[in-house]
């Protein structure tokens, strides 16, 4: 089992250090008009948190298969409607520049999409996601 020990602590009003524990902190703060805009939302750090999983998570399924890459990116759009508590659509891209099979990169995305942590929290929660793989040559 994994347990993680996560600390957040007001700095001043709406400035929030959120620390995981291990050494590694982000400061949270809110827009212009209640907060100082020195860092993001927790909401729009979430959303940050589902892109850097899924690229990580699909960086070690490249590994795991054994191919090469020369070029990673994840471009998301969360949607969070007016009068709505969070976000209830998510749409990424993941562009990929490789010179691999197109069979195993698309092998690769199917096994990042079954694994990714963040992502699977967003499907469960009901948040309608959909993304693309773009093979970039």
């Amino acid at each position: 089992m994994t347990v993680m020990n996560v600390k957040a602590r007001m700095i001043q009003d709406f400035r929030i250090s959120v620390d995981d524990g291990r050494a590694h902190s982000v400061c949270l703060d809110l827009p212009p008009d209640l907060g100082t805009d020195r860092g993001p939302t927790a909401l729009e750090l979430g959303v940050m948190s589902f892109a850097g999983c899924v690229a990580t998570i699909f960086v070690l399924m490249i590994k795991k298969l054994r191919l090469k890459m020369d070029f990673l990116e994840v471009g998301m759009k969360a949607e969070k409607p007016e009068g709505a508590s969070t976000v209830t659509k998510v749409d990424y891209t993941l562009n990929i520049k490789s010179h691999e099979n197109e069979e195993r990169i698309r092998r690769a995305f199917d096994l990042m999409r079954k694994n990714c942590p963040v992502g699977l929290l967003f499907e469960e929660a009901g948040v309608e996601v959909t993304f693309q793989l773009k093979i970039l040559q």
